[in-house]
C-alpha cells in the first residue's frame, strides 16, 4: 500500500472525514459537510476519551480512509473487554484497493493490544457489499441489531 500511515484523526482531517461519511446514499441523508461545528465538537469528545480511537489512513498527505474503534470494558463473558468498529469509510478513489482490509486489520490488532476478547461491528442492512467484505475478514453475522432514534 505504499506510504500509507494510520494515525489518530486531527481537527484538520475533519472536512475530509465528513466528506467520506457523506459520500454514499445513506450518508448523504445523515451528514452535513457544510457545517463542521458538530463534528469538531464530537472530535473533542472523542480525543478526550481514552476508550475512543478515531483514526485516518493517509497517503500522500491525503486522508483516504477512516474508522472509529471503541473499547468497552464489561462484566459479561467473564468480565471481558470488547471493541466496536464504527464509521468505516474508504475514499471513492481507493475502494477495491485493499485499504479497507488494512484498516480493519489495524482495528483488530489494536483491539488485541488493548486486551479485547471480542471485536464487533454493525452494518446497515442495505450495505450488502460491506457485509460480504466483513465476512471475508472473518466476521460472522451472529446477532440482530436494533436502534432507537432519540
Amino acid at each position: 500500500m505504499g506510504d500509507l500511515e494510520i494515525r489518530p484523526a486531527t481537527t484538520e482531517d475533519v472536512p475530509e472525514i465528513v466528506a467520506m461519511l457523506a459520500d454514499d446514499p445513506l450518508g448523504a441523508q445523515r451528514e452535513s459537510p457544510d457545517d463542521l461545528t458538530p463534528y469538531l465538537a464530537a472530535l473533542d469528545r472523542l480525543t478526550s476519551d481514552p476508550h475512543q480511537h478515531l483514526v485516518v489512513a493517509v497517503r500522500e498527505n491525503r486522508v483516504v480512509g477512516t474508522l472509529q474503534l471503541t473499547v468497552i470494558p464489561g462484566l459479561s463473558r467473564r468480565g471481558s473487554t470488547r471493541s466496536i468498529i464504527e464509521g468505516v469509510r474508504i475514499h471513492a478513489d481507493e475502494r477495491g484497493s485493499g485499504l479497507g482490509t488494512i484498516l480493519i486489520q489495524w482495528a483488530v490488532e489494536e483491539s488485541r493490544r488493548q486486551g479485547c476478547q471480542l471485536v464487533q461491528l454493525t452494518s446497515d442492512n442495505a450495505r450488502a457489499d460491506a457485509h460480504r467484505f466483513y465476512e471475508r475478514l472473518g466476521f460472522a453475522p451472529s446477532h440482530v441489531g436494533f436502534k432507537l432514534q432519540l
